[in-house]
């Protein structure tokens, strides 16, 4: 028997096509759905954000930059709720999104659902996951057993909803089940970018972060919408003090 025979890599063009090879990106076990941007989808299994799946998003503590990177996808993933889970506080105030920015840029305040759980968050989650109507769910977390991450990825994998489970930087070096993992931060040569950097995927490792940039007018957008009355910038169907208590997460979002 030849060297090149005995080789456990020497049958490796023959195997079949859903066998994944670890050099390569993985095929998509379900759908997909854009991120809004092309470099970052060409990076990413399937090319966007997985459905039916766990994808975590760790960043710096004190830093929310999700709605930047998530807004896209959530545009794109259909006309039911997102729900959020957990929402960020600073103090004894929930960091809510700021609504009329979000509705400037097309996601209507009617679509989120903010579900206060202080103490079970994890339960609430998954129960959100079971809701037929729900299109999303995004949980902060700021600790999290393996075996109940696990628990959501089924939930969602069951139920094929796009899960978003925010965390901590220091997570970044703790074991995860999640299919997909991501590290965001502000970018460092433009004031509205972001510094994505994939730490796990099915696929060999992205040796370099990516820059993401808002799309044009993106930014006109949100500024406009932070100039008007709340209510007219969700055009005029949100009751009168909706967003009156809500601080805002993410005013510039774009």
């Amino acid at each position: 028997m030849s060297a090149a025979s005995s080789s456990p890599y020497a049958y490796a063009a023959d195997l079949p096509d859903k066998v994944w090879r670890a050099d390569a990106l993985a095929a998509p076990q379900a759908d997909t759905v854009s991120s809004g941007d092309a470099a970052l989808d060409a990076q990413l299994p399937g090319g966007g954000w997985p459905v039916g799946a766990l994808t975590e998003l760790v960043q710096a503590p004190g830093v929310h930059l999700e709605w930047r990177l998530l807004l896209p996808a959530l545009l794109r993933c259909g006309q039911g709720p997102v729900v959020l889970v957990g929402a960020p506080a600073l103090g004894a105030a929930a960091l809510l999104p700021f609504a009329p920015a979000l509705a400037g840029l097309g996601l209507p305040w009617q679509r989120l659902l903010w579900l206060r759980a202080a103490q079970a968050q994890l339960w609430v989650a998954e129960q959100a996951l079971r809701c037929a109507p729900v299109d999303a769910v995004l949980l902060w977390l700021v600790q999290a057993r393996p075996q109940e991450l696990r628990r959501l990825q089924l939930a969602a994998a069951q139920h094929h909803k796009l899960l978003f489970v925010m965390r901590h930087s220091e997570a970044a070096h703790t074991a995860s089940p999640a299919l997909l993992r991501v590290q965001i931060a502000p970018c460092a040569t433009h004031a509205t970018g972001l510094r994505v950097e994939v730490l796990k995927r099915r696929g060999p490792p992205l040796a370099q972060a990516l820059q993401i940039l808002p799309a044009q007018g993106q930014l006109a957008r949100v500024l406009a919408a932070a100039r008007m009355p709340a209510a007219a910038a969700v055009t005029g169907m949100a009751p009168p003090g909706f967003f009156a208590d809500a601080p805002a997460l993410d005013r510039a979002a774009a």
